[in-house]
């Protein structure tokens, strides 16, 4: 009986043994440490494109082994450059180790801006990324969004200077602003203060996808800026915190100037929980130009206060679920000290004297940003979900005018804009003859009410009441070896509904107001989207695409210029834009290279222009939009880097009478542009960088019978900044930051200021800027 409960015993032992090692034969093991053998987490790890998972705190990662004789492992990591390599499995034997090094560090490389995340070796288009250190680079030179990215972006126009970001295109096209894929933009009457609609504190990266979208739907014909807020660590302290405190003053000039910001934010994570909450103070002084002169204050940042409050916080439900709850609230308001005293276009320039406009201030009211979502990572087989609720509140206030062509009187408009609306993402992963795919699809649902009314109670635009309803579907496939194929298509169904109402009276006693008849506009469209990308050689990895967007821009404009008392003969058809684009990357040992060729076409494009009576009116005719970009970065040495890129954009509309093609004006295209940067590292807790700018010349536009150019015709003249930033860390917990804009303290005329031919608003740039940064970090 023993001898007999042995064999027993025996038998299942080595069936158990035989079982596990067939089992261990079917389990691939990834392994990711630091150049002294630390193991490093988070680490996402892809065979032949298709994402299996991040590494644990081991720096450890379990995977089915494929299939396939010989497949490719990629590994990305927030900060440093993909590990790639290719295997043979009949030569593993264990764990397949990778090594991070310090010197591997490089931007951000992993991208969610196309809804999952994803290498960016593997997206077919042109991406730019700013991390959390850029950002806080940046930050120490200016906290002003759209100066940030117009400094850093190629394609991207240079910021305005001013409490709006009108004109700053990205490739002659509107982008689309969100906030954790939030929409923050208004297509349907662009108020144009998208860019800065939260504060840089609370910002773990900023994503840009460039050149028309099909993915992310209405308002992205010239791409996708998406700003993502901070996270916990997965190894985060229960909590945890930072304190900053920031001091500007115009060396040069220092009357009056002085400004301070005050940046508190709490962190942590307990059991199953995690959460984030911060706080943002800050105060611009008077900006004065490089003579020392005050910049004119139409719609300025001198004396510009700004808050923001946000909140994160996130409920683990199991190792493949979560809950993440974000609000977060921005206000930005000029309450100025001094009125423009005019000057001449051209000649001299409008500057600001004591005073007190009669208006309200200027700049965002408010801006709420609510969303809760969910994730599950896989919620059946081989498929993710990630569904998002959200509500947006914005309102902005326009500049008081005493007189204007757009109706009689004085008076001071503001924009009001309400979205609520729903994303529900889902991902499966199969195979197609023994082909890695997946599949990207799901659904868009958005409410969008804008409107824009006169503080005096007068309607300027009519609320327009939008429905959009855009399913979606995305498919990659890695073809033959490392290329890998993505297409997709996204049907736009939309509906916007308008009540009766009356246009503004440009004369006395209703005189020019025209009673329009309301009704309901539909709007329908089918946007495609393929591409290309060989990914197998860090050498020479080139990518091709095709992408159509889709845009309702500009409604409020098009309704309130109304002539026709019915609404149904007012043109309000959308913007579908067609964009073809060729570009590579390149990594040779230190040294990263890309650059892209891009053609923006569309049937019915879009454009503001002012008419003989000084009306700025919309204009529909077929557009063509072509350019280039390039980017380079080199560590010389582990202590120096340099780099930089360049951008040149050009584009023209055709005469609906006979055809011929005459130049975009400036509020659409800009001028060449190039950047460059230096930077010194001595030691690990000192780092110096100095940044160049230059605007190139633009001058395509004659003056018109009167000896004049028309608004956004004027001429532009090349302009270069260089800008200085340092920071010291002087423990664990302290850090010190300098940073100054305008070196040089460089006299010049911004880029708006000089094609928007206008005298109100032929304002000169900030003279230098210099700033004091101190944090404390707990």
């Amino acid at each position: 009986m023993n001898l007999s409960n042995t064999g027993r015993y025996l038998i299942l032992f080595t069936t158990l043994l035989l079982f596990s090692t067939e089992l261990c034969g079917q389990i691939l093991e990834v392994a990711v440490a630091d150049a002294t053998s630390q193991p490093i987490a988070n680490v996402q790890v892809w065979i032949d494109s298709h994402e299996l998972g991040k590494t644990n705190a081991r720096g450890s990662l379990q995977v089915d082994r494929p299939s396939r004789k010989q497949f490719q492992i990629r590994i990305s990591k927030v900060g440093y450059s993909d590990l790639v390599r290719n295997i043979n499995i009949d030569t593993v034997s264990g764990p397949i180790n990778f090594t991070l090094g310090s010197g591997q560090r490089m931007e951000q490389v992993v991208v969610t801006a196309g809804r999952k995340p994803e290498s960016m070796a593997n997206v077919p288009s042109s991406i730019s990324i700013l991390n959390e250190r850029d950002i806080a680079m940046q930050s120490q030179i200016s906290t002003n969004l759209a100066g940030v990215l117009g400094n850093t972006i190629p394609g991207l126009g240079t910021s305005t200077a001013k409490g709006s970001n009108a004109g700053q295109t990205l490739r002659g096209r509107a982008v689309l602003i969100l906030i954790d894929g939030i929409p923050q933009s208004t297509p349907l009457m662009n108020g144009a203060r998208d860019m800065r609609s939260i504060d840089p504190a609370v910002l773990e990266r900023i994503e840009v996808i460039k050149g028309a979208t099909s993915i992310y739907g209405n308002g992205s014909a010239g791409g996708v800026i998406n700003y993502i807020t901070k996270r916990n660590d997965a190894n985060a302290a229960t909590i945890g915190g930072s304190t900053t405190l920031r001091g500007t003053l115009a060396p040069y000039n220092a009357s009056e100037t002085g400004g301070y910001r005050l940046a508190q934010s709490l962190y942590g994570r307990k059991n199953k929980w995690n959460y984030a909450v911060s706080g943002v103070m800050d105060y611009t002084g008077l900006q004065k130009d490089g003579d020392g002169l005050p910049l004119g204050q139409t719609d300025g940042l001198s004396n510009n206060r700004q808050y923001n409050a946000f909140l994160k916080v996130g409920y683990a439900i199991d190792q493949k679920s979560d809950l993440t709850l974000v609000y977060n609230f921005f206000n930005s308001l000029q309450q100025a000290r001094y009125i423009s005293q005019i000057g001449v276009y051209g000649q001299n320039p409008t500057y600001g004297v004591q005073g007190t406009d009669p208006g309200e201030h200027t700049g965002t009211r408010f801006n709420h940003n609510a969303m809760l979502s969910y994730r599950n990572a896989e919620i059946f087989a081989n498929t993710s979900l990630n569904a998002a609720a959200f509500v947006n509140s914005f309102s902005s206030m326009n500049r008081y005018v005493e007189q204007t062509p757009s109706w009689f009187g004085p008076g001071q408009t503001m924009i009001n804009s309400n979205k609520k609306g729903l994303r529900l993402d889902l991902n499966t992963s199969f195979e197609v003859a023994k082909l890695p795919s997946q599949v990207t699809y799901g659904l868009d649902i958005l409410n969008d009410v804008t409107f824009q009314d006169l503080t005096d109670g007068r309607v300027f635009v009519p609320k327009m009441d939008m429905i959009n309803y855009a399913p979606f579907a995305q498919l990659t496939v890695n073809l033959l070896d490392q290329l890998i194929f993505k297409g997709g298509i996204r049907y736009e169904n939309a509906k916007v509904n308008i009540n009766d109402f009356n246009t503004l009276a440009t004369g006395p006693d209703g005189e020019g107001s025209v009673a329009v008849e309301g009704g309901r506009i539909p709007y329908s469209a089918t946007t495609l989207n393929a591409g290309l990308r060989y990914n197998k050689y860090a050498l020479f990895n080139p990518f091709i695409s095709f992408s159509q967007g889709f845009t309702i821009n500009e409604l409020g404009r098009i309704v309130r210029n109304a002539t026709d008392s019915d609404l149904s003969r007012v043109q309000t058809d959308p913007i579908v834009t067609n964009n073809y684009e060729a570009g590579f990357s390149s990594q040779w040992r230190n040294l990263h290279f890309s650059a892209a060729y891009f053609i923006s076409t569309s049937k019915l494009g879009l454009s503001v222009v002012a008419n003989d009576a000084g009306y700025f009116v919309s204009q529909r005719a077929p557009e063509r939009i072509h350019g280039f970009e390039a980017t380079a970065d080199l560590r010389i040495s582990p202590q120096w880097t340099i780099g930089g890129t360049y951008s040149f954009v050009e584009g023209k509309v055709e005469a609906a009478e006979d055809g011929s093609s005459t130049y975009l004006n400036g509020s659409r295209i800009m001028p060449p542009k190039a950047t460059g940067y230096l930077d010194f590292n001595p030691r690990n807790d000192l780092s110096f960088q100095l940044s160049w700018v230059h605007t190139g010349s633009r001058n395509r536009f004659e003056r018109n019978a009167n000896g004049v150019f028309r608004a956004n015709e004027g001429p532009v003249e090349s302009v270069d900044l260089l800008n200085f930033n340092a920071s010291y860390r002087l423990n664990n917990s302290w850090m010190l930051g300098l940073g100054v804009a305008n070196l040089l303290n460089k006299t010049y005329y911004t880029v708006y200021s000089q094609y928007g031919a206008n005298a109100a608003n032929y304002v000169r740039g900030e003279g230098s800027l210099a700033s004091l940064n101190l944090q404390y970090k707990f």
